[in-house]
């Protein structure tokens, strides 16, 4: 989608790793209570229900204006979660950060990161369509491969490397993937990157949009 798809992304506030705290009761029209790492996105993968539905219940509350002890209304009837299911959805929860020494743990290794940014991401294929007249290939001319990102540079500097945490698609590694912004796209701009994902057009456009983490690694 790096150049059929223009929409900017609202900045989600909230920043970090830690699970979704908690809940209330589960009912008709239940309340959660928003913790750290709090967004649409992440209660729509908690409760099953889409991201449209919660942000109707929510009509006043922006998405980059979820804060910790904040509630949200959860709309519909929806069944409580085990704790296994809990940590099942919380697609990072098997990483390891130190906020303190700004270091992420992954696969055994540890990384040192700047900052960390939640932007809204996208997916594209190799197909032309998406791609334009210079084919299948990132900015400098390199074929596309997993951990390639297209990104705008005046956000994302061009050969920053991140680490990418928070998605859910077949096509791409469980937990996390190393990512390169190595690609640009004319619908790439502000708070948002559009990933590589290799595979067919269709396989890919299952990612549709989705809120992710990243991890400047520094």
């Amino acid at each position: 989608m790096k150049i059929k798809f223009g929409a900017l992304a609202a900045l989600a506030a909230a920043l970090g790793i830690s699970a979704l705290v908690q809940a209330a009761p589960v009912q008709a029209d239940s309340v959660h209570i928003a913790g750290d790492t709090t967004t649409y996105y992440t209660l729509s993968n908690h409760y099953g229900i889409s991201m449209d539905e919660i942000m109707n219940a929510n009509p006043n509350i922006a998405a980059n204006n979820i804060y910790p002890g904040l509630k949200l209304a959860i709309p519909g009837n929806v069944k409580t979660q085990t704790a296994a299911a809990a940590k099942a959805s919380a697609t990072v929860s098997a990483l390891s950060v130190e906020p303190q020494a700004n270091t992420v743990q992954a696969w055994g290794k540890e990384y040192s990161y700047g900052k960390v940014l939640q932007v809204k991401a996208s997916a594209y294929s190799s197909a032309g369509s998406e791609n334009g007249k210079w084919g299948a290939v990132d900015y400098f001319g390199n074929p596309l491969k997993l951990g390639t990102i297209a990104v705008d540079p005046s956000v994302i500097p061009l050969g920053t490397r991140v680490l990418v945490t928070g998605y859910s698609h077949p096509g791409l590694p469980k937990q996390a993937f190393l990512a390169t912004a190595t690609d640009i796209g004319s619908a790439i701009k502000g708070n948002r990157i559009d990933i590589f994902i290799p595979g067919s057009q269709s396989f890919v456009a299952d990612f549709g949009y989705q809120y992710v983490h990243l991890y400047v690694i520094e």
